[in-house]
């Protein structure tokens, strides 16, 4: 991303700043988007939830308020593969909300065969790209209205191996698991450069991460991808070490003000060069606002 002094920026995340602050999340009823959301509100954040799963989102309400049980959590229900249900429940949010101080986009997926949303987009494409940016537009003028607000996303250095074909976003052509996670990853950075650059002298400030290497649910519950899960939970980092970087995005005053940059380890990192292309960012958000429909 944009250039940045690594010593202008602590690797700790030290004691961050959102105590009484809205944080709006999703992808957190397990893993690190659960410790995230845990480690926030212990911190005295108040956090709201979007998510599809009801046992899991009741599960991580529950252990919220065991955190911090003097503060109303709350928990909206939504499809984030869909892009009617992702204004839906994002209209919701920002009806009910007075004030955001962060955006969390978190929720992520991989599929082992190529498949197509309600809206006709590549799975990996709509849930971990479209959601983002649909979320993220449908709340951003709550966020612009909220001193010092902040929208972090969940990218990952699986981006490398992405490759962002504009004349075949569905992957008709060619599909692979890993390359359409990777592709999708992409997509993360290139949304953050691009959103950051809209958001210069607004107050509010968009940055991206790179978790490490970090133990997911993934494998789960899908047997083709048993195998990876077996790796990850056995090589993985813990959830609480891979949530570091998004509470230091969310919380520190260090970032404060840093807008438009990838981070790994609490520290700004440098993508791919495809990452850096300003060209494909501008085109990825003209694209994504005709399928969504702002456009």
């Amino acid at each position: 991303m944009r250039s940045v002094s690594s010593s202008a920026i602590s690797t700790s995340s030290g004691e961050g700043q959102v105590q009484g602050k809205t944080v709006v999340i999703t992808g957190a009823t397990s893993g690190m988007g659960q410790a995230a959301a845990i480690a926030l509100a212990q911190a005295g954040a108040r956090l709201v939830m979007i998510a599809r799963d009801q046992k899991r989102s009741e599960a991580t309400l529950r252990k919220l308020k065991e955190a911090a049980p003097q503060l109303s959590h709350s928990l909206h229900y939504g499809n984030l593969s869909s892009i009617s249900e992702m204004k839906r429940v994002a209209a919701e949010v920002a009806a009910a909300e007075p004030r955001i101080d962060v955006l969390i986009n978190n929720a992520g997926a991989a599929f082992t065969s190529r498949r197509l949303s309600a809206d006709g987009l590549e799975m990996t494409f709509a849930t971990n790209h479209m959601a983002y940016f649909v979320v993220t537009m449908m709340l951003l003028d709550k966020l612009k209205a909220t001193e010092g607000a902040r929208i972090v996303s969940t990218a990952s250095d699986a981006h490398k191996s992405g490759r962002l074909d504009f004349d075949d976003l569905t992957m008709e052509k060619r599909y692979s698991t890993f390359r359409a996670y990777g592709t999708s990853k992409l997509c993360n950075i290139l949304f953050t450069r691009e959103l950051a650059r809209r958001l210069a002298g607004t107050g509010v400030t968009a940055n991206c991460l790179h978790p490490g290497f970090v133990r997911t649910r993934i494998g789960d519950n899908n047997p083709a991808l048993a195998w990876i899960g077996k790796v990850v939970k056995l090589f993985g980092l813990p959830p609480e070490k891979g949530a570091e970087t998004i509470v230091f995005l969310a919380s520190s005053p260090e970032v404060a003000r840093v807008n438009g940059h990838y981070f790994y380890k609490c520290k700004p990192s440098t993508p791919s060069a495809s990452a850096q292309s300003d060209a494909d960012a501008l085109r990825l958000w003209q694209v994504s606002e005709k399928l969504a429909g702002f456009a």
